[in-house]
């Protein structure tokens, strides 16, 4: 039983507990598909946004979206966040009480390979979900930002109060660009938003460009993996079905203007209008050295490691403070990293019938 099952849900219904519907960006994504599913689980309405593109497995994505497809309440719309007239008649016809924005061009490496689409995706995209969102009225935008927006930062956990402004990537600095926009449209239109910066996301149905799919995927094949900065990484590793609770959390909580705040003296995540930004992760750091150990226990095998420097764009640690997010809406991430794994191996043995 997932260990999110410790958390009182029904808190967090609205007081009707009347249907609530939901618009889900990226519905076919990793992140998507668990939260469109833990919505509808609970008796919400889901519309799921996605262009099924092929920066990795349409297939997987199918498979993704076959099992939200299953469920009454759920409806697909095939569009691209990019697509301005799209998204316009989108928010239109939608009556949407909730936006979880989770679309985006993905990945640190890939953005030095084609920067383009995260201009398309991350910039144009977001500014058509503002757009969308404010002459929709909608109640509240959640939407993702990321870890990497701390760049080049090295104190230590990374806090939302401190500055980003030394991004190492074009993924990064589009995130941070998502933050400073989403603050406009709380100024401008008070439209409520909250961006949260997520760190190292994995669990069942992850993506097969991340760590744990590769590793997984090339043990199983007798293959060596690539161990970056010759192992000497950590990362703030995350259970999906954390994230997903501290999402759905945040969007039943829209945000609101910090009385506290001065502007002589600015928090970068909070604002005199309804504007937040939250850190969410697991608040325990891992060496990538333990992290790869626990999926060889998992696995029953010891993987062959092919040690290489680290890569343009990637940061040596990540690590998440997030006692903001457990203040305002209770986040606790409770999943081992053994555990969390071991469901992600159980689910890729299954899935590809290893």
């Amino acid at each position: 039983m997932p260990s999110t099952d410790t958390y009182d849900r029904s808190q967090f219904r609205l007081a009707t507990q009347s249907l609530m519907k939901t618009l889900v960006t990226g519905a076919a994504g990793f992140i998507g598909m668990t939260l469109s599913l833990r919505l509808l689980e609970r008796g919400d309405e889901v519309v799921g946004l996605d262009n099924l593109n092929d920066y990795y497995s349409v297939q997987l994505k199918m498979d993704r979206l076959a099992r939200l497809q299953a469920h009454q309440r759920f409806r697909f719309v095939k569009l691209d966040v990019a697509d301005r007239e799209g998204m316009a008649r989108l928010f239109a016809e939608g009556g949407f009480e909730r936006v979880i924005h989770l679309a985006a061009q993905a990945g640190v490496r890939y953005s030095l390979v084609n920067p383009l689409a995260y201009a398309d995706s991350n910039l144009i995209g977001f500014v058509n979900i503002l757009e969308g969102c404010r002459h929709a009225k909608v109640p509240q935008l959640t939407y993702a930002s990321s870890s990497s927006v701390y760049g080049g930062n090295t104190r230590m956990p990374f806090s939302e109060h401190d500055s980003v402004d030394h991004p190492v990537s074009l993924y990064a600095a589009t995130k941070k660009a998502n933050e400073l926009m989403a603050h406009t449209y709380s100024h401008l239109y008070g439209l409520p938003t909250t961006g949260l910066r997520f760190f190292t996301v994995y669990g069942p149905w992850g993506r097969p460009d991340m760590a744990l799919f590769l590793f997984t995927k090339a043990i199983l094949e007798g293959r060596p993996i690539d161990v970056f900065n010759h192992g000497r990484m950590q990362r703030d590793f995350t259970y999906i079905d954390d994230i997903v609770e501290g999402v759905i959390r945040v969007s039943d909580k829209p945000a609101a203007p910090d009385p506290d705040y001065r502007p002589d003296t600015p928090d970068p995540a909070t604002s005199n209008v309804p504007y937040r930004i939250f850190n969410i992760g697991n608040h325990q750091p891992v060496p990538l050295m333990d992290y790869i150990g626990a999926l060889e226990r998992a696995l029953g095998r010891t993987a062959q490691k092919n040690f290489l420097p680290m890569q343009d764009g990637d940061v040596p640690a990540t690590y998440a403070d997030v006692d903001a997010l457990n203040a305002w809406v209770g986040f606790h991430p409770a999943t081992s990293i053994d555990d969390g794994i071991a469901r992600f191996v159980d689910w890729y043995r299954a899935y590809h019938g290893v």
